[in-house]
């Protein structure tokens, strides 16, 4: 990964504020010409540091289920068990996002599925068969709220 001088970090504020932003926006923002700035976003890309662009919606969509934000522990926390376990974890989209953890568990998932039986079977057929993983601890959302 690149170092980052300030301008890269003034060009990711902006986009974590608004990635829809156009370059001659995002550019006079960031103090920049318009292709310097163009330049500066496509390196981002290419080297990792911006691996993508989201769309953030507001509560849950209709028909969307519901959350279950899952720690899980692994056997060990060698970087061969965490690659493996985030290898597997990218073949299940119902797993939203993932982040290892410092404390008692190494990561915490959150996992969108229809309801709590659908869960069940995911918990069965894919959390429990995921590599390294020694305990799952489950919990549901009741109620969600993002920042915009």
């Amino acid at each position: 990964m690149p170092a980052l001088d300030d301008a890269d970090r003034r060009i990711l504020t902006q986009l974590r504020l608004n990635a829809r932003i156009t370059n001659s926006a995002l550019a006079a923002a960031v103090g920049l010409s318009a292709s310097a700035c163009l330049r500066r976003v496509k390196l981002l890309e290419r080297s990792g540091v911006i691996r993508g662009y989201t769309a953030i919606v507001s509560g849950a969509l209709p028909n969307e289920g519901t959350a279950a934000i899952v720690q899980v522990e692994l056997e060990r926390q060698t970087e061969e068990y965490l690659a493996r376990f985030e290898n597997a974890l990218r073949k299940h989209p119902e797993v939203q996002e993932w982040y290892l953890m410092t404390g008692a568990g190494d990561y915490i998932l959150r996992v969108q599925i229809a309801d709590i039986d659908e869960y069940g079977l995911f918990h069965r057929e894919v959390l429990s068969r995921l590599p390294g993983v020694s305990r799952i601890t489950s919990s549901f959302a009741m109620r969600s709220h993002r920042r915009a």
